[in-house]
């Protein structure tokens, strides 16, 4: 059934949904984080002839106007669809923001391999000094496919993708980008070196370091020679905008006053804050840095719950 309210009662929370309504001592929101994409107000800017569209939207590249195509957001969806509108055969421009470079597979074995067995997502919440930064970062630059392919900009230039800075303003019908482009690629590429070499060190210490491949290092992203600073959208150059600009959760439904301005659910490890009985799981960095994954929901719904049972005097 879907929930179309929830609301605080005496006793814990009225719940209508589209098959009657039910009345609970506490409730678990475990309803996602990516439920809507998020669009910049730039976008209302653009000219009403360019064609604007995000993930939600987005089938293939055949069902958009012919022409280029702007994809804004170098995260995992933004490269993905870079690669596959190039791939059709059109023309695409590549706007950056901050983003997240990790290569598909390292010394042999996939990065994910890597990230478990090092600990790395099972940093617990609050051992993080930035949560709220933790809680929002992008997600990496990855890609599943059979032959376990890294995509990364790199990749994405080779392709003939064109990189423009991080899309900042519209003005008089152009697009207009940050200058920062060259920065932003060296402290992606810092903060890889500085996890694979977390990895290399988990590796020694914990005497695997003859079963893996030898230690590699990736080229630096490689900067265009003169990124555009400014694009005319009235040209005809651009055709579309793809917005992979990422997403947020749809807190619509739920008449409790327990999300912030920016709609984000406002709790400590997934107990909601204010609003005793009520829980969450599946976000960010709920409890570890692997919660949003299917492997991490284990470990924090137990965790979550243990608290849910204390709340209603269980025994456990």
């Amino acid at each position: 059934v879907n929930v179309t309210s929830v609301r605080r009662a005496d006793d814990g929370y009225h719940v209508t949904t589209s098959q009657g309504e039910i009345r609970c001592r506490t409730l678990v929101i475990a309803s996602g984080a990516c439920n809507r994409p998020v669009v910049p107000g730039l976008s209302e800017g653009v000219p009403p002839e360019i064609e604007q569209v995000t993930p939600f939207d987005y089938r293939e590249p055949g069902r958009l106007p012919d022409g280029g195509v702007l994809v804004v957001g170098a995260s995992a969806t933004g490269v993905q669809l870079a690669a596959e509108l190039r791939r059709s055969g059109r023309p695409v421009i590549l706007s950056v923001g901050e983003h997240v470079r990790l290569p598909r597979v390292y010394r042999g074995r996939d990065v994910l391999w890597w990230m478990d067995v090092s600990g790395v997502w099972d940093q617990r919440y609050d051992e993080i000094e930035d949560l709220t930064r933790a809680r929002r970062l992008p997600s990496p630059q990855l890609v599943g496919t059979p032959e376990r392919a890294t995509l990364d900009l790199n990749t994405l230039t080779g392709m003939g993708v064109e990189l423009v800075g991080r899309w900042a303003a519209v003005r008089d019908g152009s697009a207009l980008f940050s200058g920062g482009l060259r920065n932003m690629f060296s402290l992606a590429d810092l903060k890889m070196n500085r996890l694979l070499g977390t990895f290399d060190e988990w590796a020694v210490t914990h005497g695997r370091d003859a079963e893996v491949g030898p230690v590699e290092r990736f080229e630096p992203t490689r900067p265009p020679a003169s990124p555009r600073l400014r694009i005319d959208l009235r040209g005809g150059e651009i055709r579309t905008i793809v917005w992979a600009t990422g997403f947020r959760p749809d807190y619509s439904w739920l008449h409790v006053p327990v999300v912030d301005d920016k709609g984000h659910l406002r709790h400590d490890g997934g107990v909601v804050t204010d609003s005793p009985g009520m829980y969450a799981l599946g976000l960010p960095v709920l409890r570890r840095r692997r919660s949003t994954f299917i492997n991490g929901i284990e470990p924090d719904a137990r965790e979550v719950i243990d608290h849910l049972a204390r709340h209603l005097g269980l025994p456990r």
